[in-house]
């Protein structure tokens, strides 16, 4: 009977030990995993292949555009996909980030777009396009005036839809490799694709952006010998 009275305190303390032993797996990959992103992509490394090429099966669907307090997001449902040799990947989200992450051969890019996709066995692929400051960007002439005042949830504008394909180059060259997620808890084994054309926004757009997500991307990290392909 005593031993009972204990036990509502006893699952709280197992309950707060899980949750920290949770948080310290994640802060431990965070740091110690050996296959992170982003990277820097240094100059004659990237082993050239015929890699598959980039089948974009994008379209127009409504707005879905939430704040969530790290970046600005754009969530997809059913519709959009992304097909690489023969396997489908559906479009989940994109989300930007300044600057934008992975470099390369050294160059910082000042943002970049990452496109999250999702396999139906669960299988992560993340699709990068770097941005250059130079001319106005279009889709970011849509998306900016619509950022939410505050971190609350999607929001839908009546009769606003957004096609991802209005991100990507022109030309769809990439270098591939294999990383992680960029914030915690920074699961590996992710598939990432670095689009090697990039496209414009301008110093407006990109001044409009960091004004609320300033330095929202994470530190190059290194390579471990990981070994990165590049299309030919």
């Amino acid at each position: 009977m005593a031993l009972s009275r204990f036990e509502p305190a006893l699952a709280l303390i197992l309950a707060a030990m899980s949750l920290l032993a949770g948080v310290a797996d994640a802060a431990s990959l965070c740091d110690s995993g050996r296959r992170q992103s982003p990277i820097d992509i240094p100059a004659g490394v990237a082993v050239r292949k015929d890699l598959p090429t980039l089948d974009f099966r994008y379209q127009a669907a409504p707005l879905k555009l939430a704040d969530d307090g790290h970046t600005v997001r754009v969530r997809f449902g059913k519709g959009s996909e992304l097909r690489v040799g023969g396997q489908r990947y559906a479009l989940q989200q994109f989300h930007f980030h300044s600057p934008g992450g992975d470099r390369v051969a050294g160059e910082e890019f000042p943002m970049a777009a990452h496109l999250l996709h999702k396999s139906d066995a669960g299988q992560l692929l993340a699709v990068v396009v770097l941005f250059r400051q130079g001319a106005d960007n279009p889709l970011l002439d849509r998306l900016l005036p619509l950022i939410p005042v505050r971190a609350d949830g999607d929001h839908s504008p009546p009769g606003v839809t957004v096609d991802a394909s209005a991100l990507l180059p022109a030309t769809r060259g990439y270098f591939r490799y294999t990383g992680s997620l960029t914030s915690a808890p920074c699961t590996e084994g992710v598939d990432w694709i670095v689009l090697k054309q990039p496209v414009m926004l301008s110093a407006a757009q990109l001044a409009r952006y960091r004004q609320r997500f300033a330095d929202n991307a994470r530190p190059v990290q290194p390579l471990h010998g990981r070994v990165v392909l590049e299309s030919r």
